[in-house]
């Protein structure tokens, strides 16, 4: 079984982004924003911004920015 960073690796060579109930949802990832960070430390790069669903509840939803080893990642 993949672990919830290797899903969410999976997910974003099809995905531009994620929310936390879709992490939930699907990959049974309760706390997205610690894998997010799990991410981060291993260079890949995200924004993030709130939204509003239709009943008027917020949400985080996080966007891919690079990977690892992106021509653009260089500074």
């Amino acid at each position: 079984m993949p672990t919830q960073i290797e899903m969410l690796i999976r997910h974003f060579e099809h995905q531009p982004s994620i929310s936390n109930i879709e992490a939930q949802a699907v990959y049974r990832i309760r706390a997205l924003p610690r894998r997010i960070a799990d991410l981060k430390e291993l260079g890949w790069k995200f924004d993030s911004a709130w939204k509003v669903d239709l009943t008027g509840q917020r949400y985080k939803r996080y966007f891919l920015v690079s990977r690892p080893g992106d021509s653009d990642d260089q500074n």
